[in-house]
């Protein structure tokens, strides 16, 4: 029992990491994505083209080939251009990455929000006299938000699931670590049923208020 106990004790040692890279790549992919959703929404074509490529080819690729590209693929291609360049802080890096992956699901994630925003709402706004950019930013959109959080809250914690992949650049994060303790001592079974018991005491919790917030919403909108 007590080597058990020593894989969850170094599991949760590398937690701090993740929840670091996990809430800065959200808040980054949802800055981003906003954009990005505003951008496929566009009346110009070409506009509206650039971001769904954008987003097609995120969404289309895996994230582990996203993260080496990013931290060996552009510092081999600025130095094959004559600029000698390094990630310091490999965390920084990883922020990146997982930030813009997200943009690209959040962007879909926020364009049906704003979407699904009765019509009605920016046809009153500009009644007021509010010209196009105000209507969105103070009706639309947190409208939109209102309705997005519990799809936000579950693209937290998928992202969360998926920062496991970063061990492939040494971040120490919950899977480095304990990767590292099995390849020390080789107990490799009590190493990363640590790890999974750690993600699991902080996706079900989460995954419990998503699915609470879902339920206050709909009987919210059922109140309407």
């Amino acid at each position: 029992m007590e080597i058990y106990l020593k894989g969850i004790k170094i599991a949760y040692s590398g937690i701090s990491v993740t929840m670091q890279i996990t809430i800065f790549a959200v808040l980054l992919g949802v800055i981003i994505g906003l954009f990005v959703a505003l951008g496929k929404m566009s009346q110009n074509k070409v506009v509206r083209g650039i971001f769904s490529v954008y987003v097609e080819i995120l969404r289309g690729t895996p994230l582990v080939v996203q993260v080496l590209i990013m931290y060996y693929g552009i510092p081999m291609l600025l130095l094959s251009r004559g600029f000698e360049f390094k990630w310091e802080n490999p965390v920084i890096a990883a922020i990146l990455v997982c930030g813009i992956n997200s943009s690209a699901y959040v962007a879909e994630i926020i364009r049906s929000g704003l979407q699904a925003v009765d019509k009605g709402q920016m046809e009153a706004a500009r009644s007021l006299g509010m010209n196009h950019v105000q209507a969105m930013r103070f009706i639309i959109i947190p409208q939109a938000f209102r309705i997005i959080l519990p799809a936000l809250a579950n693209e937290f914690i998928a992202l969360l699931k998926e920062t496991a992949i970063l061990s492939v650049i040494a971040i120490e994060e919950v899977t480095r670590k304990s990767m590292l303790w099995a390849a020390a001592t080789f107990d490799a079974w009590p190493a990363y049923l640590g790890t999974a018991f750690v993600y699991l005491t902080i996706t079900i919790p989460l995954s419990r208020i998503v699915a609470y917030m879902e339920r206050r919403m709909a009987q919210s909108d059922r109140g309407k």
